[in-house]
């Protein structure tokens, strides 16, 4: 009985699969799903859709504590370079003067991590969410466009999956970051004696965020954070494949790979990354920190409009100095993290 009621299935499939092959074009056809002709064949779709989705749920713990370690090291410097996108002019010196003036109103813990709350409760599902998109970009990419023989992907190919890893983030990242400068340009403001703080924190921001101008006050940002996560997401992560390549030990023979990359080289992959990423968009993330933390009703082109009328070009730049300068410790720290996340996670489950 079982096997007369299998039958059936196993012609329908084969049916199916040849009137689709004979009715389109070749280019076309190849590209579309299999399906399953029998039970085996049912059984190891089964069995490769469930590991695929087991990777992809690796990459999003792992992504998650490559987050933290980012947030811990990185902070300080992000501080830095918020304060210097959006303060008036004459107000510090350089970065130096605003580590200094932190520490001297707030001290060294308060002054260096203020607005931390923040990106520490958004950046585990931030960074979470970024590897399970790079991953899955991966997987669309490997979907749509031939690879290389041995399975891997060209660095135009880890580029666009990079991208494509910014699109889902973007919706954790822009109300993040969003709270994330509105705090730490507030801890820059000099209160008058007995005044309080405008906020008490991230979760008030977000309620009188609310109050003023719903969810779309929340949310502003969120087109300049997709610019600007776009292109550096897919630079970060090019620059990552292309650096882990040149780091992996290989045979002066054949070429092969002939060992594992070490940590050391991870990290100096990661801290590669991180430059890569701000180089080609630091213009698009002061333009977004304004618009963030600007009173009223204002546009991406008012903000350009008004950086351009200060000092031209000049006047996109500042804290590019602080930002490479976080770029390199965060970034090794956030790729070391998701690859000790990843040996952790395959003595465990492998």
């Amino acid at each position: 009985m079982s096997s007369a009621s299998s039958e059936p299935r196993h012609t329908a499939g084969a049916a199916v699969n040849e009137t689709l092959h004979a009715a389109l074009p070749a280019s076309v056809a190849g590209k579309l799903p299999h399906i399953p002709e029998s039970k085996d064949e049912l059984k190891a779709d089964a069995k490769a859709a469930a590991s695929t989705g087991l990777a992809q749920l690796r990459s999003f713990v792992a992504g998650g504590f490559g987050g933290v370690c980012s947030v811990v090291v990185g902070h300080p410097f992000d501080l830095v370079k918020v304060r210097l996108q959006t303060a008036d002019k004459g107000v510090y010196n350089g970065a130096i003067d605003v580590v200094r003036k932190s520490v001297a109103k707030d001290g060294l813990r308060r002054g260096l991590y203020a607005g931390v709350s923040a990106p520490l409760y958004g950046v585990t599902p931030m960074f979470a969410v970024s590897f399970w998109g790079y991953d899955l970009g991966k997987t669309i990419v490997r979907s749509i466009s031939p690879v290389n023989p041995d399975g891997s992907l060209s660095i135009a190919q880890i580029s666009a999956a990079g991208f494509f890893s910014a699109i889902p983030m973007t919706a954790i990242t822009a109300p993040f970051e969003r709270v994330k400068v509105i705090l730490q340009v507030q801890g820059q403001k000099k209160l008058a004696p007995g005044e309080k703080p405008k906020y008490s924190g991230a979760a008030d921001v977000v309620k009188q965020l609310y109050r003023e101008g719903g969810i779309r006050s929340v949310f502003r940002g969120s087109a300049a954070t997709l610019a600007r996560d776009g292109p550096g997401s897919a630079a970060y992560f090019a620059a990552y494949e292309y650096l882990k390549r040149k780091l992996t030990p290989r045979d002066p023979v054949t070429g092969e790979a002939s060992g594992k990359l070490s940590l050391t080289a991870v990290t100096c992959a990661g801290a590669g990354a991180g430059i890569a990423m701000w180089i080609p968009v630091f213009p698009v993330d002061t333009v977004k920190s304004r618009l963030q933390t600007a009173e009223g009703n204002v546009s991406i082109g008012s903000v350009v409009r008004g950086l351009y009328a200060q000092g031209g070009i000049k006047a996109f730049y500042p804290g590019f100095g602080p930002a490479l300068a976080r770029a390199v410790p965060a970034n090794a720290a956030t790729f070391l993290g998701v690859e000790l996340a990843h040996q952790a996670m395959n003595k465990v489950f492998n």
